[in-house]
């Protein structure tokens, strides 16, 4: 069994799923019914914070000549938030595979998604040749901007969002029955079966005889 980390819903969690549930029909059951994409994008944001974060945060203290040391430090933490929060939230309902086997997937997937957010600036820098001098500064950073982190990104929340489904938590489970809602299904249980007990065990009506009736009479 994996272990849950109980951190992640300590207040966040109950508040987006607050906030779903306050939303006004008809809008609240498309919600409910996206709830793991809006989580997923939820989480997606998250991790780029704390990316952008621990980034900045390196590169203008102890790391500031070593800016790719700082890119891959942020990088690494913000993959592993990942992996807990979407784990532990996104797709908390889905599973069916080992731990080890899924926190692999999970990390080969995301290494996938970044190189195809790399695509769109690729296909941006060399096919369109929207660089210096062949464009000017502002365009190049334009069309980097809008390739890299609009495109690119779309498409690899895209891709890493159908890949955890397909490949990563296949399987989905229903969620528990509260206790409260056991314990109502398990009277409710018992008092069907000692209905029906009862109907079947009930003696049948004594009909007297109609020949015995004569006689007496």
């Amino acid at each position: 069994m994996v272990t849950r980390f109980r951190f992640v819903n300590s207040s966040v969690v109950p508040f987006v799923d607050g906030v779903i549930a306050r939303i006004p029909q008809p809008f609240r059951d498309i919600a409910l019914r996206h709830s793991e994409l809006i989580k997923f994008a939820i989480v997606g944001g998250t991790t780029f914070l704390i990316d952008s974060g621990i980034f900045y945060t390196l590169k203008l203290s102890i790391l500031e000549s070593k800016p790719i040391t700082a890119k891959i430090i942020a990088g690494v933490v913000a993959v592993i938030a990942s992996y807990i929060l979407n784990r532990e939230w996104s797709f908390k309902n889905r599973g069916g595979r080992e731990p080890a086997h899924e926190a692999a997937l999970f990390f080969i997937i995301s290494a996938i998604g970044v190189v195809i957010s790399f695509i769109p600036l690729y296909i941006s820098s060399y096919v369109f040749n929207l660089r210096v001098p062949e464009v000017s500064l502002a365009t190049e950073n334009i069309a980097d901007f809008i390739s890299a982190y609009v495109i690119g990104n779309l498409l690899q929340m895209a891709f890493r969002f159908w890949a955890f489904r397909k490949f990563v938590f296949p399987d989905e489970n229903p969620e528990p029955l509260e206790l409260s809602d056991t314990t109502g299904l398990s009277e409710t249980t018992a008092l069907s079966e000692t209905t029906a007990l009862s109907e079947t065990t009930a003696p049948d009506p004594v009909i007297p005889d109609a020949e015995e009736e004569l006689g007496h009479s």
